[in-house]
């Protein structure tokens, strides 16, 4: 580990205010991206990034240096976002939608879209779909690990998967249908 970023993980074990300010500073905006991509809304992004960090100040004297510090600091997020969901789950029935075959039109329309608007789409997806969505296609994790963290069957995560891109692709095809509709009424 570099000298000068030991110092100050150091300095935020030790509970300095500005060592722990200059930490969150760093990697909040990267942190509230992951855990936008988990959360409803940005107020529950928000309710996400603050538990996170919270998490990170308590376990921070347990950083081995094994791997990247936005690493490890991302693990603990996306934990912490899982967490949400499953409390959140018990409040809540899943949702169960049909599946629905991947066409040419979509990829075209997915190339159109803006990045914002896709995590918009990704925001309306039902809890469960949203988590195992996001573990599998954007941060990498396989169906057996994702099993693992969310405490189901390989099989679900792969079929929650498969919902999840069959109601994304429902859904940018109704955009570029709306957006072909808007074009011709110009």
């Amino acid at each position: 580990m570099q000298g000068a970023q030991q110092n100050w993980i150091e300095a935020c074990i030790n509970q300095d205010p500005q060592a722990q300010r200059y930490l969150y500073e760093t990697y909040a905006s990267q942190m509230y991206g992951v855990c936008l991509r988990y959360a409803q809304d940005e107020a529950e992004a928000q309710d996400m990034l603050q538990d996170g960090f919270v998490k990170v100040f308590q376990n921070l004297n347990r950083y081995q240096d094994r791997g990247s510090l936005e690493g490890w600091i991302r693990r603990i997020m996306v934990n912490t976002a899982i967490d949400h969901l499953r409390r959140r789950k018990k409040n809540q029935q899943d949702v169960e939608l049909n599946e629905t075959i991947v066409d040419s039109e979509v990829n075209d329309a997915v190339d159109q879209l803006e990045a914002e608007f896709l995590m918009e789409l990704v925001q309306s997806l039902p809890d469960g779909y949203r988590a195992v969505f996001n573990l599998y296609a954007i941060e990498g994790y396989s169906h057996q690990e994702i099993a693992q963290q969310l405490g189901i069957s390989e099989g679900t995560s792969r079929s929650q998967y498969t919902r999840a891109r069959g109601q994304l692709q429902r859904l940018i095809r109704n955009a570029y249908q709306q957006k072909m509709v808007y074009k011709d009424a110009i």
